[in-house]
């Protein structure tokens, strides 16, 4: 052990004493050599030398077992004190912690299980304004990044954030004029066949009804058919009528009524805020101002954020909350340039393969895109449907265009875009969109893969870092630099 340095129960002390005291046990500090001025401002640290005697610090165990040093002493300048490696604490005062409750921690205790439990209950009665207000975070964090761009050419951020949105609205609304009459004309058709689309597929099935897709698709097709046949044929021939015509024994298929019983339900359940025009307008205004507030200003409620949490925290807080507006960034930017890529590229190839409704199929499938997994599914079902309007093997192809499409993706287009990002395991991807979507709707499956993502941003920050002490990678962009500890 070093001369001098030693552990103290105490956080300052002062011994001054003289020659013929030394080898004397002070508070379990044995004195070696005297020292003049002594000054102890940690729990192990080296003697410190102020060079003026007399000098006052704090209540110390070791200050009343001291006699103080006359100014007109001549021993200020004789060796200095060590403490030995051995000594046995003789004196020793631990301030003593109160055992049970007292009544203001109780009382604080209930005010935040009760804060808590009205925050629940606030969030699960009002999910559809929470979520539209995190996907107006969501946005306004993007309008953020362009507006820091734009401040560049001396632009005020007010201003570059309601250009950046007027521009953005606007050429949706271009584009939309522009594809509109070819859209609704299409639209019409495909409302129109694929109706048609579905009956064909249940023949089809039909005839390979000894086989897996069969038993999936209709599964008591043949005995329901079989009996609405005979009944309506008995019927006819008690009336007097004619055979049943072919748009009679079409009209209602058993995979039809299903498939529209199916989609009826999930309709009202996934889009429960399509029954009114006035919340969806609404909805599209709070996100367009939270972008543009947002977006001029995002300091302003990032130092909102920072007063909630402790002055020793800030610094903490401050670099998770950067860390998660990272990545909801960059994993908008990848979405919206997936979107416009899957889009054009679905529309391009059912063109080629002459799908009927090829520039609505492949909207729409832009437009799912911006939902990881269960988008893809949804928007090529009735690409597919609309491909039994020709031949089973046209529905087959576009099958495998799709599979195609989505597997360019996400092998080259979403890695290549990602960089930066968080990439999500699969596994936690679908369990989230599934428990989002069975809780909030359609609108907590949009929101399920961000809100992830921002999850995993905060486990490996404060959990995993913090708490495990493993070093991490927050982000795919530079895993040396993310992973050097806080």
């Amino acid at each position: 052990m070093k001369a001098g340095a030693f552990r103290v129960e105490c956080e300052q002390i002062d011994i001054f004493d003289r020659p013929q005291e030394a080898g004397r046990v002070f508070g379990g500090v044995e004195i070696d050599r005297f020292v003049p001025h002594r000054e102890v401002t940690g729990p192990e640290t080296n003697v410190a030398d102020a060079g003026k005697a007399g000098r006052r610090h704090s209540p110390c165990p070791l200050r009343r077992l001291v006699e103080p040093i006359r100014k007109d002493d001549d021993t200020l300048a004789r060796p200095a004190l060590t403490a030995s490696a051995d000594a046995t604490p003789l004196y020793t005062e631990r301030r003593r912690r109160s055992v049970g409750w007292r009544s203001k921690d109780v009382l604080r205790t209930a005010a935040l299980v009760m804060a808590m439990y009205i925050g629940v209950r606030l969030l699960w009665f009002a999910n559809p304004l929470f979520l539209t207000a995190f996907l107006g975070v969501l946005f306004g964090l993007a309008v953020s990044s362009g507006v820091d761009r734009l401040a560049r050419w001396r632009i005020p951020r007010g201003a570059g954030a309601a250009l950046i949105v007027l521009m953005f609205i606007g050429a949706l609304a271009g584009f939309g004029a522009w594809v509109a009459p070819t859209i609704r004309a299409q639209s019409v058709e495909l409302r129109r066949r694929l109706p048609e689309s579905i009956d064909r597929l249940e023949a089809w099935a039909n005839r390979h009804n000894g086989g897996i897709i069969g038993s999936i698709l209709t599964p008591a097709a043949p005995a329901a058919r079989r009996d609405s046949a005979q009944t309506t044929s008995a019927s006819r021939s008690a009336t007097g009528a004619g055979p049943p015509s072919p748009d009679d024994t079409t009209r209602a298929t058993p995979l039809r009524q299903r498939i529209s019983e199916q989609m009826s339900g999930a309709t009202r359940y996934l889009f429960p805020f399509l029954s009114s025009t006035f919340a969806v307008i609404g909805g599209i205004l709070i996100i367009i101002f939270l972008s543009i507030y947002i977006g001029a200003d995002p300091e302003l409620y990032h130092r909102g954020l920072m007063q909630l949490f402790p002055r020793r925290a800030r610094r903490r807080a401050g670099e998770v909350l950067s860390a998660m507006a990272t990545v909801l960034r960059r994993w908008l930017l990848t979405q919206l340039i997936a979107m416009l890529v899957i889009g054009s590229v679905t529309t391009i190839v059912l063109l080629l393969l002459g799908v009927k409704a090829a520039f609505a199929l492949g909207i729409l499938a832009g437009l799912l895109e911006f939902i990881p997994t269960v988008g893809p599914i949804l928007s090529a079902l009735p690409a597919i449907a609309m491909g039994f309007l020709d031949s089973p093997e046209k529905a087959l192809y576009v099958a495998f265009a799709f599979w195609g499409i989505q597997f360019a993706e996400n092998h080259l287009l979403i890695p290549l875009l990602m960089k930066g990002g968080v990439d999500a395991p699969p596994v936690l991807t679908i369990l989230s969109q599934a428990l989002m979507a069975l809780l909030f709707g359609f609108l907590g499956l949009m929101c399920a893969v961000p809100l992830l993502a921002a999850a995993m941003v905060a486990v490996k920050m404060l959990y995993v870092e913090a708490v495990v002490g493993e070093r991490v990678a927050v982000t795919n962009e530079n895993p040396a630099k993310d992973a050097a500890p806080a």
